[in-house]
């Protein structure tokens, strides 16, 4: 399992991508199993930040039992059809680490942004890779770029 640190460091181009579109819209989709096994999509906004990829979300919210019981995760981006098109798309999946030590954190985010969560309260993890996939479209073409962790990258064009 790759921190993104570890990931931005071995695919600097495909990070760069990657976070380009996940900040175009601060908003994404997770992909976190339910306790039945079946998928839960819920709605986030990834941070990276401090060389790492991090989600909070509401104390003990469904999505944060999911991923306590299960840190299996998959992150799209949030895209339109248009928006697609014209700048491509990015996923990520790997496995969510669930982060008790928050001090530096939310000092962080506050002097980044200015927000705190009230209270200073939110159940925080630090997401690891295993997959990161652009899709962009060149051309007539879809253009699919993917890392695994263990097999490197594949570039794949679809008409």
């Amino acid at each position: 399992m790759a921190t993104w640190a570890e990931f931005a460091a071995e695919q600097p181009d495909l990070a760069a991508f990657a976070q380009s579109r996940f900040a175009a819209d601060r908003h994404a989709l997770i992909a976190t199993l339910r306790k039945d096994g079946s998928p839960r999509i819920s709605g986030v906004e990834p941070d990276f930040t401090r060389g790492e990829l991090w989600v909070g979300m509401m104390l003990d919210s469904l999505k944060s039992r999911d991923l306590r019981r299960d840190p299996r995760f998959s992150l799209h981006c949030n895209t339109t059809t248009a928006s697609m098109t014209a700048a491509g798309d990015a996923k990520i999946s790997g496995t969510a680490e669930f982060w008790t030590e928050k001090d530096d954190y939310l000092k962080d985010l506050y002097d980044r942004t200015g927000w705190m969560p009230e209270g200073g309260e939110l159940d925080l993890f630090r997401l690891n890779v295993t997959e990161v996939v652009s899709l962009t479209v060149e051309g007539d073409g879809m253009v699919v770029v993917s890392w695994h962790e263990g097999r490197g990258i594949r570039r794949v064009t679809k008409k």
